[in-house]
């Protein structure tokens, strides 16, 4: 390795020079850009921070710093101006306080500012592998932004390191086109996710439960989009094409999820732009052919992005109002964070065939005082995510899908995933805003107690035809299908459900059928399609009577669904779950023409009482244990 290293160093003996004298190359007024993330140069900018009295006026280009260093001394604050493209940590403060500049930009179109000279640079300092025998560098674990500035740069400067992972893709750049180098060898800048919560768990198993199989993943920056990989570990030929990748995959591609195999778009290959995490991930990259880098606008291209079938984009927000505008990056008037790639993913996701854009937040604050879901987005707020470009929101309270449908619609969807004590603050808000029916109601119980959903009764099974049937409680926002349901009944399935040929199922006459308490009444429904596309084919449901704890029955099937056992399945459903509550057992009223409902029972052992001349109606109970 000695005489490698000392062969392509003697090579370019010519261009090897010390930080300091790199550093005094750059002169007051210059434009220098800092290569990003954890590929920050870091001998290089130590010197940078040295020589800071004589670069006065020196304007120093970011995109997502990271590091320790400490560019401002109370002192000389003004001796460099930082513009950062997004906001890291070590430069929130100071943008805030006006002692730095953010400009605001989509990832995709960082590269084409710089190209195009609108936005030239001086001087770019980077940080790459020592040169192969041909003499290529590889960017190691940042392409993004970094390639197309340093070859459109007046002077690159390279901090040479031999620690710096070799990958591969377009992510070369050859010693011809860096104009000097100084040689550090010295361990990466790692970056450490924080340690999932129990909310965060819970947002991750709701994100999870979207995905399908063979769908390839997007992953947006932050703690909550990053914990999302840990939940996918039951998928099957998952693929990549993301921004940024994090430990998070060597479990997945180790385990055979993550294969890539079903892409249609670099099959067989995770495709990003640059890697944040540690040391392990940093060497699981080191020349893995499964992992290829591409600079930000090729990687963030919407149009690149969406001929990817099945692309899932998962990112995050601050906070969202009851119409669907998305604040992802600021809180108030204060800047958080940045554009990022956000907006490029989640329009690359919308035209990807089966793609499905996400927002995931926590439902409050950390403190838990604050709702994240709101009438209105706090002042000076910044909309990143237009009504029009939001999709799926997901809390750890559940699931939202706000595309194409009405304010009344999306206010009703994100009020149910909120935090159940916001809940009755954001109804109320909503009706007075009009957004809603003056006299929407909520689950609650018979203390006014927001009733929270039962999520450990979803379940599944397979028709005769295998057909995927979703089983599930109703919820609120479930009235527009189960009055969809009703209204596909004709006459006569009308006449033997509600003894009566019913005309109309509005709001008023069908919201209490899905506000329900989720013990003394019960219902649930029989869905097929996804949640964009939601259909209920089927409801049972049980009301219960604490005199002789027993509980009233009734349910209907559509009628095109008759005949695939899913009238069987939501009762035997329903009888577990009343067992679970105590009750002794069902009983109700037949229409003596309602052959297929008695069929069903008789089936069950079911006492039935044959009625009286005259009578129509037969009566049966069924007990669930015998006494």
């Amino acid at each position: 390795m000695e005489n490698i290293e000392s062969n392509w160093r003697e090579k370019w003996k010519d261009k090897e020079i010390t930080t300091e004298e790199a550093i005094k190359m750059i002169i007051p007024g210059n434009r220098v850009f800092i290569g990003t993330g954890c590929s920050k140069p870091q001998a290089l900018i130590t010197e940078l921070i040295k020589q800071a009295v004589r670069l006065i006026d020196t304007e120093i280009l970011h995109f997502l710093d990271i590091g320790l260093e400490k560019y401002f001394d109370k002192n000389a604050e003004d001796l460099f101006r930082h513009n950062t493209l997004f906001i890291g940590a070590n430069l929130r403060e100071e943008i805030n306080k006006g002692k730095a500049d953010y400009t605001p930009i989509y990832a995709s179109e960082i590269p084409s500012l710089i190209l195009s000279g609108r936005k030239h640079i001086d001087v770019a300092l980077i940080q790459v592998t020592p040169p192969d025998p041909y003499g290529f560098c590889s960017f190691g674990i940042n392409v993004d932004i970094t390639k197309p500035i340093s070859q459109s740069a007046y002077l690159t400067i390279a901090e040479i390191n031999p620690q710096m992972p070799r990958t591969l893709g377009d992510s070369f750049i050859h010693m011809k086109e860096i104009n000097y180098f100084v040689y550090n060898d010295t361990p990466l800048i790692e970056y450490h996710f924080d340690e999932p919560d129990e909310i965060a768990e819970r947002i991750g198993q709701n994100v999870a439960n979207l995905i399908q199989n063979k769908s390839t993943i997007h992953v947006g920056f932050g703690d909550l989009p990053n914990e999302v990989l840990k939940h996918l570990g039951e998928k099957k030929d998952l693929g990549m094409h993301s921004h940024y990748i994090t430990n998070n995959i060597i479990p997945l591609i180790e385990k055979g999820v993550l294969t890539c195999r079903k892409k249609n778009i670099f099959p067989g290959k995770i495709i990003t732009s640059f890697a944040l995490g540690t040391k392990k991930l940093y060497d699981f990259i080191n020349t893995n052919p499964f992992i290829e880098f591409y600079p930000s606008d090729q990687v963030c291209d919407p149009r690149f992005i969406g001929k990817n079938k099945n692309l899932v984009s998962i990112n995050s927000a601050r906070q969202i109002d009851l119409t669907g505008q998305v604040n992802a990056s600021t809180e108030g008037y204060k800047f958080y964070s940045g554009l990022g790639e956000t907006i490029d993913f989640m329009r690359g996701a919308a035209f990807s065939k089966g793609g499905k854009p996400i927002i995931i937040l926590p439902s409050t604050t950390r403190d838990g005082k604050k709702s994240r879901i709101v009438p209105h987005l706090d002042e000076g707020a910044g909309v990143m995510l237009s009504r029009g470009d939001v999709h799926y929101i997901i809390t750890e309270w559940g699931v939202a899908h706000l595309h194409g449908k009405t304010i009344r619609d999306r206010a009703l969807e994100l009020i149910c995933i909120a935090h159940p004590k916001f809940r009755p603050q954001l109804l109320e808000e909503a009706k007075r805003l009009n957004y809603i029916y003056s006299d929407q109601m909520l689950c609650c119980d018979e203390d006014g107690e927001i009733c929270i959903y039962p999520k450990q009764y979803e379940t599944y099974f397979k028709s005769k035809q295998n057909e995927k049937i979703i089983i599930r409680p109703v919820k609120t926002t479930d009235e527009p299908l189960l009055r969809e349901l009703y209204y596909s009944l004709d006459e006569k399935d009308r006449y033997l459900r509600f003894f009566e040929i019913k005309k109309e199922f509005t709001h008023s006459k069908t919201q209490s059928e899905v506000n329900i308490d989720y013990n003394d009444v019960f219902s649930i429904g029989a869905f097929i399609g996804d949640l964009s596309n939601q259909k209920m084919i089927g409801n049972a449901t049980y009301y219960y009577n604490p005199r002789n704890n027993m509980a009233e029955f009734s349910f209907i099937v559509s009628s095109e669904w008759r005949g695939h056992g899913i009238g069987s399945y939501l009762l035997n459903h329903l009888i577990i779950i009343a067992k679970e509550k105590g009750i002794r057992g069902f009983y109700g009223t037949i229409h003596i023409q309602n052959k297929s409902t008695i069929h069903l029972f008789q089936r069950l052992g079911t006492k039935i009482t044959p009625p009286e001349p005259g009578e129509n109606e037969l009566f049966y109970e069924l007990f669930f244990e015998r006494e």
